[in-house]
């Protein structure tokens, strides 16, 4: 086993419920994968393959999570966690976790997948369409280079100004954003502008 003593030294310092769990996870991931490496990504244990990641584990407060870096290709799209635990959510006990011979056999599919040069999918995110303020749209139209900027932008940028806005909870507060954006956007500038590099 390819251990790295920070991982020993992470696990040590974890809760009582967790410790049991990395070190069954790791105990798994090594039977399964005796190639893989150890390593801390993040402030948490990682095991690598062949260079690429493989799998992550990580203890809280509460609970533990463990997941593989092609989750949705490992364990299939509709067991994938969207909350950010891992493949199989908030870990508390062993129980929590497939049984052994899964999760090696999970461990097992991982490095196939690594071995294949398959990547991990990337996911969209997928945003409502820009909808414009009537206010807005009046505010720009009345100063042309505003609204020749704004429209010249990006989606993002535009989303950018367009949030930033109607987040206002205050009519007084959104009188004045809407004001400044206009001189802003009159100027050619992005809502960050302040802090892109000159």
């Amino acid at each position: 086993m390819k251990s790295d003593p920070r991982v020993d030294a992470y696990i040590a310092r974890q809760a009582d419920f967790a410790r049991p769990i990395l070190e069954h996870l790791r105990e798994a991931v090594h039977a399964a994968c005796p190639d893989c490496e150890e390593t801390l990504k993040w402030g948490a244990p990682h095991f690598t393959y062949r260079g690429e990641m493989l799998a992550g584990m990580a203890a809280f407060k509460q609970h533990a999570t463990f997941g593989f870096w092609r989750g949705g290709l490992v364990v299939g799209q509709e067991k994938v966690q969207m909350s950010g635990m891992g493949q199989f959510g908030k870990l508390t006990a062993i129980a929590d976790l497939p049984v052994r011979s899964e999760l090696e056999a999970l461990v097992s599919k991982a490095m196939k997948l690594s071995d294949e040069g398959v990547k991990a999918p990337r996911r969209k995110h997928d945003k409502p369409p820009l909808t414009m303020p009537p206010d807005m749209r009046a505010a720009l139209d009345a100063n042309p280079a505003a609204a020749a900027t704004f429209d010249g932008f990006p989606a993002g940028a535009q989303r950018e100004y367009v949030e930033w806005i109607t987040e206002a909870k205050r009519d007084e507060t959104r009188t004045k954003r809407l004001a400044q954006a206009v001189e802003w956007l009159a100027e050619g500038k992005r809502r960050h502008w302040k802090y892109q590099n000159c």
